[in-house]
């Protein structure tokens, strides 16, 4: 069922069907999947993604087709209406950020310029 009100990240299908997965077979109990950014990379930032064995102090808890997400105070700016999403093919699968706040991204893909949404 939709949340009514806006998440700062959501998943896709393919995403919250991996994560999932991830939780299931971390052999411990996990609150969810932590997403962040933090500076590094030629173009500025990078992206993180782990599992979190609990939320911390003032973390935004987002519940997406029965996957907690958990972000940061300081992260919540540079993810406002983040979609993650995983993608496989034949020779590599990932999670992949579709960010509408990114500007840019480095030649090699691990890096990216992100602008802090605004209020409005």
């Amino acid at each position: 069922m939709p949340n009514p009100k806006f998440a700062v990240v959501s998943l896709t299908e393919a995403a919250a069907t991996r994560a999932r997965a991830l939780i299931e077979a971390a052999g411990k109990p996990v609150a969810g999947i932590k997403v962040g950014v933090k500076n590094g990379g030629c173009a500025g930032m990078t992206y993180t993604l782990d599992l979190a064995d609990a939320p911390s102090p003032g973390d935004e808890v987002i519940e997406d087709q029965g996957v907690n997400i958990l972000i940061a105070p300081k992260d919540l700016m540079f993810l406002l209406g983040t979609k993650l999403d995983f993608e496989a093919d034949k020779f590599a699968s990932s999670f992949t950020f579709k960010n509408p706040n990114q500007t840019a991204a480095c030649g090699c893909g691990e890096s990216v310029s992100i602008t802090p949404a605004t209020g409005a």
